[in-house]
């Protein structure tokens, strides 16, 4: 790959990298940033080595998600949702109460579910995307799915009961 083939594809996937880690990141700008700064920088230092096995968006985001299981430490990952509403961003549409009862499920979700949720839904990634960038099976990526879904829709309910 080129340097300037590299920036055009960096240019084109800029936006998507950063809603996905912002998502991951709970709504926190600053967290997001500099992972995403770190993950450019990371694919910036590495285009050379991308051999085209898969789609330059699914090698950067793997970097990206790499860069976020880096930055929060992989001892978390599974078991507790992060949370800092200190810095979250807020929502345009604060008012739309369902809209902020859904972000605020998917926030609940543990980070490898979330991450399958929002690359799936909000990216429109392929199930063997997804695997290649969490570096996970396939059918591991639909069990969280499948997962996220029960967990959203529990979530949901019990909001609506309120």
């Amino acid at each position: 790959m080129t340097r300037e083939r590299f920036i055009a594809e960096i240019s084109t996937l800029q936006e998507p990298l950063r809603r996905f880690l912002l998502g991951m990141c709970h709504g926190d700008v600053f967290m997001a940033d500099d992972i995403a700064q770190d993950t450019l920088l990371k694919a910036y230092l590495h285009y050379g080595t991308f051999q085209g096995r898969s789609s330059f968006s699914t090698w950067l985001f793997r970097i990206g998600y790499s860069c976020f299981c880096d930055h929060i430490g992989k001892r978390i990952l599974d078991t507790e949702p992060l949370t800092d509403k200190e810095n979250q961003i807020p929502s345009e549409d604060d008012h739309d109460r369902d809209r902020g009862a859904l972000y605020a499920a998917i926030d609940g979700l543990s980070a490898s579910e979330k991450a399958a949720v929002l690359l799936f839904y909000m990216e429109d990634y392929s199930t063997k995307e997804i695997s290649d960038v969490l570096g996970i099976p396939s059918v591991t990526v639909r069990s969280h799915l499948h997962r996220a879904r029960r967990h959203l829709k529990k979530i949901l309910e019990n909001y609506g009961e309120r």
